[in-house]
């Protein structure tokens, strides 16, 4: 629940004419395009990580247009990591092989670019910077701040130096409130505030439940002959099979580096699903080991990817408040791409706000007439299709690129908790899996290559809000999926002295919100830690 603006501890306040929470390329964009357009506008980002960057996770191919209308001349310094994309493939993976296939048309990369999405968003912050914005990275915005009429105001900074039993520790400082005529979310999938707007304004009460996919990726380095620059790999198939959705993607970047990864959709049905596990298995397929072997594991994290698209897209304005990027939902599914719609949107809602006088009212309709909800509505029906399994949806994907999206119909999304099977009603599908042998070996090892830091004398910030159900129904009805579906080990099933009982390890968290959005029960709350905490992706 949001607290109320005022509280017993007093804080210190911090004005600004609008306040970013989230350093992503939605926000910065936001930020850059805004004192662009009026200089005299204050402006303030506010990041959860340690720096700008460290909690980015993502491809990345790039579509270059709103970039290049964000920053025309950014090519004459780019990103640190910035590779043309030169050469696309796409392949049907068995077991032990493969089919070459044609690459879709939404897929095709010619003129774009891969990036390190952390990275780029790191180079973003010093040109944001240089125009008069005021960037904060480990501030933890932890709650909205409202006025009497329920109009958003601001945020309230998470505090520092709080012990797990809620004490105050010899450090404490009180998180500080930061006031704004309007505040934007720009949080990425399913942020924790923009999940509580949602619910208190009612923003998707005319929209479908919002979808997602869980992306776990590695940054590899390898023997340099091994590296063609600018070559772009995805595939299906194997591991997964014909009812889940999942892809893998695997980008050739410059100095012998490769940047890999698979995603699943968390729409699956199987309650044994293991995203982590499909991941190395894809990594052990014959052609990708070739590729790693004897090779070096430089980064690794894990990250929801929103999904829903079209007919998910909540109202993205509320009173004095509105959402960007992926805390909207833009992210295109079929070309495998959310940076162009993040900077796209992040751009129009700036000059929405210039040309408003800073009102947020409105700017919802402007993002559905704009080129970011019209890109959406002709894919809309690409992913929900996939639902009824992998060859129906391959075939529905054919019919709506050929018809750009002009199907007089719309499939439904429902909520990705709502999908998983008990264990007594589902058929388990044989997974095929291979003996593996490339690193890491298990989670907790992946983990240790997230860099993730939290205090372990903090408050959790996994709220499992009724431990019952997890010792007695879910055990029974579904064995735990929590204990399966989280990439980082954070959930275990322990039997001491005391009986069974859940043990939620969240200093291992890395941030991607997969148990807030699958367990079947909706129990687990993700709220954020203490600013400063979670991964140090380095370049992912």
């Amino acid at each position: 629940m949001n607290q109320p603006a005022t509280a017993s501890i007093e804080r210190d306040v911090m004005e600004y004419d609008v306040v970013t929470v989230g350093g992503g390329p939605a926000g910065l964009s936001f930020a850059i395009r805004l004192k662009q357009l009026n200089p005299e506008i204050t402006v303030c980002v506010i990041e959860k990580a340690s720096n700008i960057g460290a909690h980015i996770l993502s491809g990345a191919v790039i579509e270059t247009g709103p970039l290049d209308a964000l920053l025309p001349n950014w090519r004459s310094n780019p990103p640190p990591i910035c590779i043309d994309a030169k050469h696309d493939e796409f392949w049907l993976l068995t077991k032990t092989g493969g089919h070459k296939l044609p690459t879709p048309p939404g897929m095709a990369n010619h003129g774009n670019v891969i990036i390190s999405l952390g990275a780029m968003c790191a180079w973003l912050a010093p040109q944001a910077e240089a125009l008069g914005v005021e960037i904060y990275p480990g501030f933890a915005a932890a709650e909205t701040l409202h006025d009497a009429s329920g109009k958003v105001i601001g945020v309230r900074i998470g505090d520092m130096g709080v012990a797990k039993d809620g004490a105050h520790k010899p450090g404490f400082t009180a998180g500080i409130d930061i006031h704004a005529k309007v505040t934007v979310l720009a949080e990425g999938a399913r942020g924790h505030l923009t999940k509580r707007l949602i619910k208190r304004f009612q923003l998707d009460a005319d929209c479908d439940p919002q979808g997602y996919s869980i992306g776990i990726k590695e940054l590899w380095q390898v023997a340099e002959e091994r590296v063609t620059p600018g070559k772009i790999v995805h595939s299906f198939g194997w591991p997964a099979d014909s009812h889940t959705y999942g892809g893998s993607f695997l980008y050739h970047l410059d100095q012998g580096r490769i940047a890999l990864g698979y995603v699943s959709g968390l729409d699956y049905t199987d309650p044994n699903y293991k995203p982590w596990e499909a991941f190395q298995q894809w990594k052990n397929h014959p052609m990708v080991k070739p590729l790693l072997d004897g090779g070096n594991i430089l980064s690794a994290g894990a990250r929801a990817i929103v999904t829903g698209g079209y007919q998910s897209l909540p109202r993205c304005d509320m009173p004095g408040a509105l959402l960007i990027g992926d805390t909207a939902g833009l992210l295109n599914v079929p070309k495998v791409k959310g940076t162009h719609q993040a900077i796209r949107s992040g751009m129009l809602a700036a000059e929405h706000l210039v040309s408003s006088a800073l009102q947020a009212d409105g700017f919802d309709a402007k993002l559905r007439a704009s080129d970011a909800m019209a890109e959406l509505k002709t894919v809309r029906n690409i992913k929900p299709a996939f639902k009824k399994g992998l060859w129906f949806g391959m075939l529905n994907a054919a019919w709506e690129t050929v018809t750009n999206g002009y199907s007089p119909w719309t499939l439904k999304n429902k909520a990705d908790w709502s999908s998983l099977h008990k264990l007594g009603q589902f058929e388990a599908p044989k997974r095929d899996y291979v003996e593996r042998t490339l690193i890491p070996r298990d989670r907790l090892q992946s983990v240790y290559y997230a860099a993730t830091s939290h205090d372990e004398d903090q408050p959790v910030h996994l709220h499992v809000l009724n431990t019952d159900v997890c010792v007695s129904q879910c055990a029974k009805e579904y064995a735990n999926p929590c204990t399966r579906f989280c990439p980082a080990g954070v959930y275990e099933m322990v039997e001491d002295a005391t009986g069974k009982r859940l043990q939620v390890n969240a200093a291992n968290c890395v941030h991607c919100k997969t148990c807030d959005i699958k367990d079947p029960y909706e129990n687990i709350n993700w709220v954020t830690p203490e600013g400063g905490s979670g991964p140090n992706y380095q370049n992912l």
